[in-house]
């Protein structure tokens, strides 16, 4: 049986998974959390120890570590990941590289900063599949948030990353640099909601509107009744109007410079040693 055990980090709202064959102990972790603390500018692992005690106590075996996209939220665990597990392999999709060509000169990056996806093990494009042991991933590339989404389908379960949240949320913003309300249309319409309805969805962050409980599963039949911002029958252009206007009124996230930058480095700082690392932060004079 193939078992699904969610993290919740309140501070970004983000959610990891890991995802394993209660028979077997094969395992991917999907979207880890390193976290960062602006005010210090200081990392601690707490996460992605929480996510290791875990692994270890259920005995299992991770063989991927899976980026549904660069994230512009949070800081991605995988390489401290990849240190407790060097067996695993770190993927992502293969439109990273537009990510990287978009983002290194807005950060001002060194040219030996390499824009071609090599960071990571391994570059996903869709239709293809992945194994983690006895688990067979199929990847999804469902753009839109970013030009560089990917969304995971283990058996029954997919995990859409930032594309679509609960039903009560909606859908991902696409105001970042390439990102597209268009292509996340038809990301949802002719991908995600062509699934089997009885499809349990796994979102890649749960915001908790009105204060609920939270809420990270929910399936493809209650996302295209409910979902408050794309139900089945809304037309592309009543949704692109409507994501062009919200995302408008959005601020940006208040770790993107950090955060973008080095997850485009498959979650690494550009150049750190063992103790410290630097960031480039943009500014803007008016």
């Amino acid at each position: 049986m193939t078992a699904v055990q969610p993290f919740f980090d309140d501070t970004t709202f983000t959610m990891t998974y890991v995802v394993y064959d209660d028979a077997t102990k094969d395992a991917t972790i999907i979207d880890p959390v390193w976290d960062y603390d602006p005010l210090a500018s200081r990392m601690s692992s707490q996460s992605v120890q929480k996510v290791i005690d875990f692994v270890s106590a259920t005995g299992l075996n991770p063989h991927l570590i899976l980026e549904t996209h660069a994230h512009a939220d949070h800081l991605s665990g995988a390489q401290l990941l990849k240190k407790a597990y060097p067996q695993a392999k770190l993927g992502i999709g293969e439109h990273i590289t537009i990510v990287q060509e978009t983002f290194k000169p807005v950060f001002g990056l060194p040219d030996g900063f390499k824009t071609d996806g090599s960071q990571f093990d391994l570059l996903l494009s869709e239709g293809s599949s992945v194994r983690a042991g006895s688990l067979r991933i199929d990847v999804l590339y469902t753009p839109g948030h970013t030009p560089a989404c990917s969304s995971y389908l283990i058996g029954d379960m997919v995990f859409t990353g930032d594309a679509m949240f609960m039903p009560d949320s909606g859908t991902g913003r696409c105001d970042f640099p390439r990102g597209s309300a268009t292509d996340l249309y038809s990301s949802i319409t002719q991908k995600l909601y062509t699934l089997p309805d009885s499809t349990r969805v796994f979102v890649g962050h749960d915001y908790q509107p009105k204060g609920r409980e939270l809420a990270f599963e929910t399936t493809i039949a209650e996302e295209k009744k409910h979902n408050i911002q794309l139900p089945v029958g809304r037309s592309e252009e009543q949704f692109v109007e409507f994501r062009s206007t919200r995302d408008a009124t959005l601020s940006m996230p208040k770790l993107i410079f950090q955060s973008v930058q080095v997850n485009i480095n498959a979650g690494a700082f550009y150049g750190a040693d063992e103790k410290s690392g630097f960031l480039h932060i943009p500014v803007t004079f008016s």
